[in-house]
């Protein structure tokens, strides 16, 4: 056969031609010129050599050295780097890699509810950079949050950047510290594909209820708005306490008090009517009291009970994600969102000079009270050498999750170290967030200590007449021991029912026989309260007791129906809207299961059990698919049009000469142009609140920073720069005639003078 010599660029004629391959060119050679020794290449196929094959590729060898571990925040893991140190490469996937498409349902029903998913444009350079990373790694860790959430995330994160499973190992730390750390790595485990599969059930479910009934709110009511499988329960909740409200009527009841003072005292004390000639006394107007009056005047009385005694008050346990929301509202007034900003911060790390970043609480998404033990010694040390041994119960305290279903983590919120005291702390702190951590850090404190201890006394006074005989009773209570509340007292829940029992002061020296002076009768006019409406903090509550959502979802839920213009926010209190209450009343009438309590708390133990192993989410899903479908069907035919066209202001747009109309967008009410799209005018809506600015005279209006604070300014802005953060009220300072803002739960105060008032006095006046 013919060759050619590259070298000496001639032809040679080959006999026996032996098969070799040139890498470079990927030619076939057949032997070595003689002329010069260089390979030689054929030139045509020849029966002998058509059966030469060359050797195949060496293989190419993937050198990989080093460990990669994922988490989700670039802080998380900034702190977690820091402790593994060198050999760990640490990158944050910033959330989720990987989602439904937003833009179409992106659930296959027909084909057992299929997800189709997607990795967005903005994580695509993320995932990119993964995938890369991890192919050159010798083992890789997913470090993502300790609850289905994080799981679910780290499952995406393998199917998106295509990360090998056989190097691949999840590992899982409740709080962001070096002991917690190495612990984790040293115990490394497979994905749970359960609590994957239990968070996937809850993607798809939220998804089929939101994309299939919020068209149709688009089409019968109002674009932009939406329904939700939590938060149109939470909605129900709120519109259905309204309407209690709405419909209370009070009934009006009275009491009586007496003032006495004890023989041989000086002090008084008061006592409160509860029994006549040995019945409980009943007081539902002024014509029944004013005998009475008269007939007590004439009485004898004397103390003919004294009851001593001892009460212990427990501390609280330490907090969960629904406990930390509630105080953090009473107590610091924090939104459910912002405190759950604010805890992410505090779990993720900040500097607070010990080397770097450290993680200061432990995971902030959890509904188990649990607290381990080596955590529990650390406190005990800590009370031990604060307040003493008499300060700390003989062995360490355990409580009961409220939550049956409690699966989202293994311990409460508290501090990753007893021993970092707040006030250590608190100059590397943003003040929010210092306000935050000790609020943790007292909780946790006092649950590891001992009970406080009250001495009680309770005095019955009897006053006779000649028509009848009346028992008076005086409660009163003293610390004999505080114990924990030298650290922490729970804030008062506002929404709570009174106690039956008034605490009083009673002078020491009281004994029975001894004879009372009567020194006034003190009658009161009460009328039966209606239900107070639902606080953040409240409604959280509500939300838990009923099984409703799961720790991650309470702050999201109660976020979106304010953003929605279902609920506005008026002094820490949620109102329903006019479209929240028209929403509310169409998913009842057409989707009866969707807002049903029962059946939602039904929803959430089936993703218990999905997560346990013990059901497929296909069959939760279907399940719940079936009756849903006919509902929407029903709805998309029947469901009546309630739109309403754009309304006027009565106002002329000044860009054509257009009649100007409030419009409804992303975010809320606003005011355009009726002319458009034509014409493309705008100007944000303001609500007047019926008060005038003390700089000009104009209308004092609400309005909101962008991140969504209330404050008042006047709506001549911007020749006139009147602003307050606090509410104006309607009647004008008694002193100087100015604008008066409230200033606190007590107080008014005029912003011209600076002079205080009692609220209350001042409200009353003013209705």
């Amino acid at each position: 056969m013919e060759a050619y010599c590259m070298k000496c660029k001639t032809k040679r004629e080959i006999k026996d031609p032996v098969a070799g391959f040139n890498a470079k060119s990927s030619a076939i050679t057949t032997g070595i010129c003689p002329v010069c020794g260089t390979k030689l290449f054929r030139m045509g196929k020849t029966d002998a050599h058509a059966n030469l094959t060359p050797p195949p590729k060496p293989e190419k060898v993937e050198v990989r050295e080093g460990k990669l571990v994922i988490v989700e925040s670039p802080a998380k893991a900034k702190t977690v780097g820091r402790f593994l140190g060198k050999g760990y490469t640490v990158r944050a996937s910033v959330g989720h890699v990987r989602d439904l498409l937003k833009s179409q349902l992106s659930v296959d029903v027909d084909n057992n509810f299929e997800p189709k998913y997607r990795v967005p444009n903005e994580k695509k350079p993320v995932v990119k950079e993964i995938k890369q990373l991890a192919k050159k790694a010798e083992e890789i860790y997913l470090a993502t949050d300790p609850d289905r959430e994080g799981e679910s995330i780290s499952w995406h994160l393998m199917e998106a950047a295509e990360i090998d499973p056989a190097r691949t190992k999840r590992v899982v730390f409740h709080e962001i510290t070096a002991p917690a750390v190495a612990e984790a790595f040293s115990h490394p485990r497979n994905i749970d594909m359960n609590l994957v599969n239990a968070q996937q059930a809850r993607r798809v479910l939220d998804r089929l209820v939101g994309y299939s009934i919020s068209p149709i709110l688009w089409e019968k009511v109002r674009g932009r708005l939406s329904a939700g499988r939590v938060q149109s329960v939470a909605l129900k909740l709120i519109v259905d306490r309204e309407r209690e409200i709405e419909d209370f009527k009070p009934v009006e009841y009275w009491s009586i008090h007496a003032e006495f003072k004890p023989e041989n005292l000086k002090s008084n004390f008061i006592a409160k009517l509860v029994k006549m000639d040995d019945k409980d006394v009943e007081l539902p107007n002024e014509e029944t009291v004013k005998p009475l009056l008269y007939d007590m005047e004439t009485a004898s009385y004397s103390i003919t009970k004294v009851k001593r005694g001892e009460r212990r008050r427990k501390p609280l346990a330490p907090f969960t994600t629904s406990t930390l929301q509630q105080e953090a509202s009473r107590k610091l007034g924090f939104t459910a969102r912002r405190t759950m900003a604010l805890a992410q911060g505090l779990y993720e790390g900040q500097d607070v000079g010990e080397g770097g970043s450290t993680g200061l609480i432990t995971y902030m998404r959890t509904d188990s009270t649990n607290v381990s033990a080596m955590a529990q010694a650390e406190a005990r040390e800590y009370v031990t050498g604060k307040y003493g041994g008499d300060f700390l119960p003989s062995e360490p305290p355990t409580y009961k999750t409220k939550s049956a279903n409690a699966q989202e983590a293994h311990e409460a919120i508290r501090p990753t170290s007893a021993m970092r005291d707040p006030e250590k702390v608190k100059e590397f702190l943003e003040p929010a967030m210092f306000k935050l951590y000790r609020l943790i850090w007292q909780r946790f404190i006092a649950s590891q200590m001992e009970a406080a201890v009250f001495d009680t006394l309770q005095v019955e006074v009897t006053g006779k007449t000649n028509e009848h005989e009346y028992l008076l009773r005086a409660s009163g209570s003293a610390v004999k021991f505080p114990g924990f509340l030298v650290v922490y007292e729970e804030a008062k829940n506002e929404d709570a029912k009174p106690e039956e029992e008034e605490d009083v002061k009673i002078p020491a020296g009281v004994a029975e026989g001894q004879k009372q002076e009567l020194v006034r009768l003190i009658p009161e006019q009460h009328f039966t309260q209606p239900p107070p409406r639902f606080s953040e903090a409240s409604l959280v509550q509500a939300l838990e007791e009923n099984g409703i959502g799961r720790p991650s979802t309470y702050a999201p839920t109660i976020s979106t129906i304010q953003q929605r213009g279902y609920v506005m926010r008026e002094e820490k209190r949620l109102i329903p809207t006019d479209i929240g209450f028209q929403v509310n009343d169409l998913m009842a009438q057409y989707f009866p299961e969707v807002v049903d309590l029962n059946f939602t708390a039904h929803m959430e133990e089936d993703l218990d059990k999905i997560a346990e192993g013990e059901m497929t989410w296909e069959a939760a899903i279907r399940e719940f698919y079936e009756p849903f479908s006919a509902d929407v069907q029903k709805a998309q035919a029947e469901m009546p049009v309630v739109k309403s066209g754009p309304e006027p202001i009565g106002r002329i747009c000044p860009d054509d000469g257009g009649e100007l109309v409030i419009r409804y967008g992303r975010f809320g009410k606003f005011i355009s142009c009726a002319n458009f799209p034509t014409c493309r005018y705008t100007e944000p809506w303001l609500e007047k609140i019926g008060i005038a600015c003390p700089k000009d005279g104009g209308d004092l209006v609400e309005k909101k920073t962008r991140k969504g604070r209330t404050f008042y300014g006047c709506a001549n802005y911007p020749n006139c720069d009147f602003t307050s953060w606090k509410k104006p009220i309607a009647k004008p300072c008694p002193k100087c005639n100015g604008l008066l803002v409230i200033a606190n739960k007590r107080e008014a105060q005029c912003t011209n003078c600076s002079e205080t008032f009692p609220l209350d006095e001042v409200v009353a006046e003013n209705a």
